[in-house]
């Protein structure tokens, strides 16, 4: 679009501490998302106080468990401790941070006697939005885009001593996602059954992310497979059979 951007990841340094975009927009999407649930107090029989509760846990096991499996799959990369814990240039995957929260929450609603998916719909609601945020952290960390291509649209990322026009595969998701958002807003007042939110959710996302994780060049792999890809499709599938039976 012939726009030139030179943005720092430092946002800011305070009392010596850098604060990066990355970190900014992170936890912008966590307060847009606790205004969201506060404001959807008591649906689906669920108290905003429970999800305050249940937040002060599944916000950083979400986050630990997004860098673990970022790890896992991508280990001959890091040396050392230091390294792995190490998120201010990124290294975060959103179906770690699933994985993590969905176990999380079962453990809470176990607990304190709360249906789950009632619970998973009244939260999924604002991760879509959280996710098109977040992508935003990808582009200022010169990250997650995409496969070279002539496209009009084409991002132009520095590489060495070159400049490379590949796929802004960071705005492709977030707009997807911002959608989605849109989507699970209106399916949320007017939903037929419980989990249906959640299902919906996990439909639309697998497979955008199924046709986004192709044009990726920094995927997490398995081999010679894109294990995002993979997890999408057999998860899309799923819960297809699931929401037609």
């Amino acid at each position: 679009l012939n726009l030139e951007l030179n943005i720092n990841k430092i946002a800011f340094t305070i009392f010596g501490i850098d604060v990066y975009w990355y970190a900014i927009l992170i936890v912008f999407s966590i307060v847009l998302a606790l205004l969201i649930y506060r404001k959807k107090d008591g649906q689906y029989n669920i108290k905003y106080e429970d999800l305050l509760d249940l937040s002060i846990i599944l916000i950083p096991i979400s986050f630990i468990s997004a860098r673990i499996y970022y790890v896992i799959f991508n280990i001959q990369n890091y040396t050392s401790l230091r390294q792995i814990i190490n998120i201010k240039d990124g290294g975060l995957a959103i179906y770690g941070a699933l994985i993590g929260g969905i176990i999380v929450v079962h453990i809470y609603c176990k607990v304190k006697n709360i249906k789950l998916l009632d619970m998973l719909d009244y939260i999924v609601l604002a991760i879509p939005l959280g996710q098109s945020i977040g992508r935003w952290g990808n582009f200022i960390n010169v990250e997650a885009y995409g496969i070279n291509t002539d496209v009009a649209w084409k991002m132009g990322v520095q590489v060495r001593d070159a400049i490379e026009y590949v796929h802004p595969t960071f705005l492709y998701e977030s707009i997807a996602t911002l959608i989605i958002f849109f989507i699970l807003i209106k399916k949320s007042k007017n939903r037929r059954f419980s989990g249906e939110v959640t299902y919906i959710y996990i439909i639309l996302y697998t497979f955008v992310r199924t046709i986004i994780e192709g044009l990726r060049i920094d995927s997490l792999m398995f081999y010679n497979l894109r294990i995002s890809q993979i997890l999408s499709i057999i998860l899309c599938t799923i819960f297809c059979i699931i929401l037609t039976k």
